[in-house]
């Protein structure tokens, strides 16, 4: 594990984030991972954050409820064959995504919440603010396209501190 800050490669996680990354949070001994293309990367308050969006349908959501952290890891390398499909798309609340895709975690440095046991960039964030989004203050445009498929599922914003930072390989 290499400790770096939470800028290193910017450009690098930046563009696998665009892709897929994987936000796992946990509560309990409930783990649950999901694949997440949307967040950002920045600097809010003096701190170093991660804004994660997850709908309040998720499974996710319920675990941020109470957790009130999550870690993000940036793959580097190759996943196993099915790991988008399954966190990307089934329930945490019916399967362990992480066994039916061949996942496992690594305890987390500062928190609670492992990180997944793949190469690549790790954050450790610890949510600070939370706040749901609604059409009144959304673009048409944006809304038309991500929201009206499924209306009354929008996504609620988690700004967490990123606490801890690492590559591992």
């Amino acid at each position: 594990m290499q400790r770096v800050t939470y800028n290193f490669n910017a450009e690098k996680n930046l563009d696998i984030l665009s892709k897929a990354a994987f936000l796992t949070t946990k509560y309990g001994d409930k783990i649950n991972t999901m694949v997440i293309g949307w967040g950002t990367i920045g600097t809010m308050w003096g701190l170093p954050v991660f804004i994660a969006m997850v709908r309040k349908s998720r499974f996710t959501y319920e675990l941020l409820q109470k957790a009130h952290e999550f870690t993000l890891t940036l793959p580097y390398g190759e996943l196993p064959p099915s790991a988008l499909t399954v966190c990307g798309e089934a329930s945490g609340r019916t399967m362990d995504k992480l066994a039916a895709c061949g996942l496992s975690v690594c305890p987390g440095q500062k928190l609670n919440t492992p990180v997944l046991n793949l190469p690549g960039m790790h954050f450790e964030c610890k949510t600070v603010y939370e706040r749901p989004m609604g059409e009144e203050n959304l673009d048409k445009a944006l809304n038309e396209l991500w929201y009206t498929k499924t209306p009354d599922n929008y996504h609620v914003f988690f700004i967490g501190e990123i606490v801890d930072s690492y590559i591992t390989e």
